[in-house]
């Protein structure tokens, strides 16, 4: 039984979906969007979004939990991959760590090498979270940080539904909220009031109970017979 279960299996060993997800969100802080299928999307944008928040927290405390969540992994620039696919394997490792073994945090220039190379963690507490922050401050309100858009073509080999996974930008404003729950119960509204001949009733206004009907068309009745007896005394 999945009784309490809020996670999908992906049909995969525990330590592999915990590596499936670590390796996503990394691809992801790393490139800004990925492209994977539509559950995978759905299942890792939870954990991508509470690492942004941990970026913008920016604390000791958040970025050790940071990596305790999904490790943290060297990466080369976009603009230096070729130069380093074109290295020997003494350079790469000059390229990757210092001479003491720790690993760089930024891509700068050193002795003996142009580049070196960057730290996940770093880029997500010196880059994606400063600019969510400002982001929530211009804003006024937090939360809504990736976005998932699901693609027309399927994977080959299952046809799986396939999506991309990304950040969202700087000056992105959330989508307004709909007065109705979902776009077809509002058609469905319109079209209704639209066949009955009757104005739209907004939410909250109340309905009008037998009684009070009762009386107005009695009050009409009235009206028309009124009417009837003065035009026939003319």
């Amino acid at each position: 039984m999945r009784h309490r279960v809020h996670k999908k299996a992906l049909n995969r060993t525990p330590s592999h979906r915990l590596a499936m997800r670590r390796n996503l969100v990394q691809s992801l802080i790393e490139h800004g969007q990925v492209r994977t299928t539509l559950v995978k999307a759905k299942d890792v944008r939870a954990l991508a979004e509470k690492l942004v928040g941990l970026g913008i927290d920016g604390s000791l405390a958040a970025r050790q939990r940071a990596i305790a969540l999904i490790n943290d992994r060297s990466f080369i620039a976009k603009e230096n991959k070729d130069d380093y696919d074109g290295m020997s394997d003494a350079k790469r490792d000059k390229v990757l760590r210092s001479r003491s073994g720790r690993r760089y945090r930024a891509s700068t220039t050193r002795p003996g090498v142009k580049f070196t190379a960057a730290s996940i963690i770093h880029k997500l507490f010196t880059d994606i979270g400063p600019q969510m922050r400002a982001r929530n401050e211009k804003r006024g309100c937090g939360g809504g940080y990736t976005r998932v858009i699901k693609l027309a073509d399927r994977r080959l080999g299952d046809a799986s539904p396939l999506a991309i996974l990304q950040f969202v930008g700087a000056d992105d404003a959330p989508r307004p909220r709909a007065t109705d729950k979902t776009e077809r119960k509002r058609r469905a509204r319109v079209k209704y009031a639209f066949y009955a001949g009757k104005p739209l009733k907004r939410r909250g206004q109340k309905r009008a109970s037998r009684s009070e009907k009762k009386v107005e068309a009695s009050a009409k009745d009235a009206a028309t017979a009124g009417g009837d007896e003065a035009g026939a005394s003319e």
